[in-house]
């Protein structure tokens, strides 16, 4: 059976613990790579190109923007699919056995939309055919280069046709995004590109992603990882008990959240970031991770995050754990510098907040110059 947690848990430690999961604070082992911090934390949010390479920066001290470009175009880290639909950073050897995992289920998810789009198999097919042609004879191609391919070919790519296109042969295992471009990716061939991919059954997979994620994300939830993975519940409930040996349960308000006992032995020893203030890119886990984001954003901020509801998630403040605001870039070079904007405009950062608000916006313009 798994550990429980013995101290009485305070709703406003758990952003905290979240913050200690996910390497947002410098303490206990640290990633001493990109590869290191994308390796841990499974999957990392990843449909914003330039949000999704600070979210690694920040996790990993001293780095720069260049390092993380680096590793996408060295493949030690990939770019892709891997579930949901949405675009994440993945360790290569961990994308096949992930897609293996997920891509059935988003297919059955996205038929009428690919009806709708006039796609069919054979389509499909006949665009594998024409990419992975296209990219043995020369090599990664860009998005719009091969999209006119298609179009050449007969298969057109107006409005979302192409890129649902795109998504099926990246979740099928025959193309991915690999070296950088400016700021987009070229498309390679999965098999070149990724040449050793890990086989896992699919019992053994849905229970190593689970670990990793509870331990990479806890305290978090079952259901938590059954909408960051779209894996049946039943099927999370199945291999959470191979595992809960591992795990430790915390129990609020009724609700039981898991996480590593390292994670939970802080809530004895002391909960760091009580002081700190990061700011972090839209996008982030920390805040998307989880179907349930209440514990760290004041649901009657939302709005401040995602305006209108419209799916795409600005930059966060977070202090001690918790969502207070959003923060931008303005001017460029010697002149940038980072502005927030406070949920409540009211009540200022305090001293120490503001010196930690100051460090936080030092790392991240020397992130983007280095």
């Amino acid at each position: 059976m798994a550990a429980e947690v013995g101290k009485r848990p305070d709703r406003r430690l758990m952003g905290r613990l979240r913050l200690v999961s996910q390497k947002l604070l410098p303490m206990g082992e640290h990633p001493g790579s990109v590869a290191d911090v994308v390796r841990w934390m499974t999957a990392m949010q990843a449909q914003d190109f330039q949000a999704a390479l600070w979210a690694v920066g920040i996790r990993l001290p001293g780095s720069g923007l260049s390092a993380i470009r680096s590793a996408l175009d060295s493949g030690s880290v990939v770019r892709s699919w891997p579930m949901r639909g949405t675009l994440h950073l993945v360790a290569p050897e961990d994308l096949r056995w992930m897609l293996d995992l997920t891509a059935e289920r988003l297919t059955k998810g996205i038929a009428a939309r690919h009806r709708a789009l006039g796609i069919t198999w054979a389509d499909v097919e006949a665009c594998r055919d024409i990419a992975l042609g296209r990219i043995s004879a020369g090599g990664p191609v860009s998005r719009t280069d091969l999209f006119k391919e298609f179009d050449a070919a007969g298969q057109p790519t107006e409005g979302q046709r192409g890129i649902h296109i795109l998504g099926t042969l990246c979740r099928h295992g025959w193309l991915l995004q690999g070296p950088v471009a400016g700021n987009q990716q070229l498309l390679v061939a999965f098999d070149e590109w990724i040449p050793v991919s890990r086989c896992i059954d699919r019992a053994e997979a849905i229970a190593e992603f689970l670990l990793r994620y509870l331990r990479s994300h806890g305290p978090a939830t079952l259901r938590d990882f059954a909408w960051w993975t779209q894996i049946p519940l039943t099927e999370v409930r199945v291999a959470l008990e191979e595992i809960r040996s591992q795990l430790v349960e915390l129990v609020l308000d009724g609700t039981g959240y898991w996480m590593s006992p390292e994670t939970a032995a802080l809530l004895d020893a002391g909960v760091p970031g009580s002081r700190s203030v990061l700011l972090l890119p839209g996008f982030d886990e920390f805040l998307l991770g989880y179907t349930d984001r209440s514990l760290v954003l004041p649901p009657e901020h939302a709005n401040n995050i995602v305006p209108g509801g419209n799916g795409v998630f600005r930059k966060t403040v977070v202090a001690a754990g918790e969502v207070i605001g959003t923060w931008g870039r303005e001017g460029t070079s010697r002149t940038a510098a980072v502005v927030p904007e406070l949920f409540d405009s009211t009540r200022a950062l305090g001293p120490a907040a503001r010196a930690a608000f100051h460090r936080s916006a030092r790392r991240y313009l020397e992130f983007l110059e280095t």
